[in-house]
């Protein structure tokens, strides 16, 4: 709960300080961190975050390279906030021992807790994700954010383990009311934002 306690907090700063510029919801951009996604799939992770950040949206990311890197990218040619949870305790283990990077992004939470632990943090620092190509690591990220029941978006048409979720649903027979599909970026950011913004206001309803 900690840190997306302090997350929450420091974009509530952010708020005051940009003079509310950022007013949109925290979403996540998961995705393969390597080169084995299908070849426009980086330039849709880049139109991803583009179309994120100019709804306004936080774009969050596991702070690593692939799909997340190009996303966060194209967050900041929106003009958008970039926030990473990286999985190293510090910048210096974070670019010396994980090789990561760190160019597109504004504000770094480095968690100490590795790949596994940080991709439980990062899915619950998020109001919704998107997923984009993938393997194994992207697959564990999507089964939190399923198992939170978190508005989830897939990028279909771009590779790896992404392109067999609709397969993994229908055995899992677990069903999909909270998830959206599209393979073009724009269209599968407005359902999402759609989708997470119906949910904020049935929550809305359920506390009054």
């Amino acid at each position: 709960m900690f840190a997306p306690l302090l997350i929450h907090r420091f974009f509530v700063n952010i708020r005051y300080e940009k003079g509310g510029k950022i007013n949109g919801f925290k979403i996540g951009v998961s995705g393969s961190a390597v080169d084995n996604c299908t070849k426009d799939a980086p330039r849709k992770a880049e139109l991803v975050g583009y179309h994120l950040a100019r709804k306004g949206m936080v774009v969050v990311t596991g702070e690593t390279t692939g799909m997340p890197y190009y996303a966060a990218k194209g967050a900041k040619k929106g003009n958008g906030f970039t926030v990473g949870i990286s999985p190293a305790i510090s910048y210096v283990e974070h670019v010396r021992k994980y090789r990561l990077p760190h160019k597109y992004t504004d504000f770094v939470m480095y968690t100490g807790f590795g790949y596994s632990g940080r991709n439980l943090l990062f899915i619950r620092s998020t109001d919704a994700v998107i997923f984009i190509c993938g393997r194994i690591g992207t697959l564990n990220e999507f089964t939190i954010a399923f198992e939170d029941k978190k508005p989830i978006g897939i990028l279909l048409e771009t590779g790896g383990v992404i392109d067999e979720i609709d397969h993994i649903l229908t055995v899992s027979q677990r069903g999909r009311n909270n998830i959206v599909f599209d393979s073009d970026p724009k269209k599968l950011v407005e359902k999402l934002i759609a989708l997470v913004q119906k949910e904020a206001r049935e929550k809305a309803k359920r506390n009054k």
